[in-house]
């Protein structure tokens, strides 16, 4: 039997891959961080434009003959992409046929932040929008 030479214990073929294997788990667990971090910032910036549309829809209220639920359907309308069961809409009534009086369009969806099952950050988009009747 032949004992390696020491040419062969100091050679660096496959060190490379070695290395590889040591960081690449570290960068897929921030790709996907990055990747739910953008899920939940588009479902905030989603939020906020249908809240955004909600209330729109209710300063004109009085001269279209709108109700509550017109409103909320233009919410929904507005945040088409998320899912409809979760999105919560609250919308302040106001005295409708008062111009001046002021109307509160609130949106809230939930959002969870997950690598591999474990749950990093959880809890709800909310947007609220306060607009005066015309």
């Amino acid at each position: 039997m032949r004992l390696p030479t020491r040419t062969h214990l100091r050679s660096e073929t496959g060190q490379t891959a070695v290395e590889f294997a040591l960081v690449a788990p570290m960068l897929v667990v921030l790709l996907l961080a990055i990747i739910q971090v953008g899920i939940a910032f588009n479902s905030h910036v989603t939020v906020t434009d249908a809240a955004r549309a909600g209330a729109r829809q209710a300063i004109v209220a009085r001269f279209s003959g709108a109700s509550v639920a017109d409103i909320e359907q233009a919410v929904r309308n507005a945040a088409g992409n998320l899912n409809q069961n979760k999105l919560k809409v609250l919308v302040d009534d106001p005295t409708w046929t008062v111009a001046g009086s002021n109307v509160t369009v609130t949106v809230t969806y939930p959002y969870q932040i997950s690598l591999f099952g474990w749950v990093v950050s959880s809890g709800d988009v909310t947007s609220k929008m306060v607009e005066r009747l015309e």
